[in-house]
């Protein structure tokens, strides 16, 4: 697995024989805390960039196909927004329906095909593992944007990288992180509890009976030395907090709509309840969110959520750079 990469402080250009140049990005598991440094390294020159000039053409010529098999707006245009920022291209395939795969092609045959117009492929399924498929099949670079409730990658970066652009990445060993809501259907939760096992944190995890953290991403995350605890009510946790990680209830998970409906509304997070957190922390959200947050705490200053969608664009710009060897 890649480690130690180069400074991102040196200029950006072509280096083909960077650590990450033609990597799959897969699963957290391939990150080590030096990789995470470096990543966020060059994130944060990107946001710079962007605030300084807007765009430039550190991928001008290059293509990415954003192929999405589920529904989404935020994953797919931060990818879109991250290419284009860079000077690249996108084929979007938001509607897997209309397309080959309606006809029986395999994922394999339609990564295969994509990678003979595109330089790089990013990939949300349904299935869990189907990133992994996809990448044995490519050539090309594949990215993971979520594959079924296994994991979500870039959200976890993104997530990580939230937390040491608000508290500051000095801060994180000795951090409290709360987890709330679905936990179980949850693969943002999954992937960031086991990238923040890289750091000495403690995990706090509170849901409903049903909706509980999967044992195996506690059992990887305790193999690690990390200090977990499982609660039922947030206001027992909340007040130890520094980061709040609030998780939408998915609907679309449910097999049976009536365990839905008894779990949906279990934890709303409002400015009554968030009288007893630190004045010093924030409260995350992966959005979309329907009920879970209400919308009075979004001035609140801790509300970190919509910021944390903006990180998200200069770590998947960051990402692109480094699998393309231009960063």
């Amino acid at each position: 697995m890649p480690t130690q990469s180069p400074s991102p402080h040196l200029p950006f250009g072509e280096n083909k024989n960077a650590a990450w140049y033609g990597k799959d990005i897969i699963s957290v598991k391939q990150f080590s805390r030096a990789d995470l440094e470096y990543v966020f390294g060059v994130a944060h020159e990107m946001r710079g960039m962007v605030e300084r000039v807007g765009t430039f053409d550190l991928l001008k010529g290059k293509i990415l196909a954003n192929l999405f098999y589920e529904p989404s707006t935020r994953t797919s245009s931060s990818f879109t927004a991250a290419m284009e920022r860079l000077g690249g291209s996108v084929i979007p395939i938001n509607e897997v329906k209309y397309s080959s795969v309606s006809k029986g092609e395999s994922l394999p045959d339609t990564i295969r095909t994509l990678e003979c117009y595109a330089d790089v492929i990013v990939l949300r399924h349904p299935e869990t593992g189907s990133a992994a498929i996809a990448a044995k099949a490519a050539r090309k670079p594949v990215i993971n944007a979520g594959d079924g409730v296994g994991e979500h990658p870039t959200q976890a970066l993104l997530d990580t990288f939230t937390i040491f652009e608000e508290l500051g990445a000095g801060q994180v060993d000795g951090m409290t992180v709360t987890m709330l809501g679905d936990l179980k259907y949850g693969r943002t939760v999954h992937s960031l509890a086991r990238l923040l096992s890289l750091f000495k944190v403690r995990l706090n995890y509170v849901s409903p009976d049903i909706l509980k953290m999967p044992k195996e991403v506690m059992d990887e995350v305790a193999e690690k030395g990390i200090p977990q605890a499982e609660f039922s009510k947030l206001e027992d946790v909340l007040p130890e907090s520094d980061v709040l990680y609030v998780t939408r209830v998915q609907k679309e998970r449910f097999e049976d709509p009536a365990d839905y409906e008894k779990v949906k509304n279990s934890f709303v997070v409002d400015t009554e309840i968030m009288k007893t957190a630190k004045k010093e922390m924030i409260v995350m959200h992966p959005l979309p969110r329907v009920t879970e947050i209400s919308m009075d705490f979004d001035d609140d200053p801790r509300a970190a959520y919509f910021r944390q969608m903006e990180y998200g664009l200069y770590v998947r710009m960051a990402l692109l750079a480094m699998v393309l060897g231009k960063a």
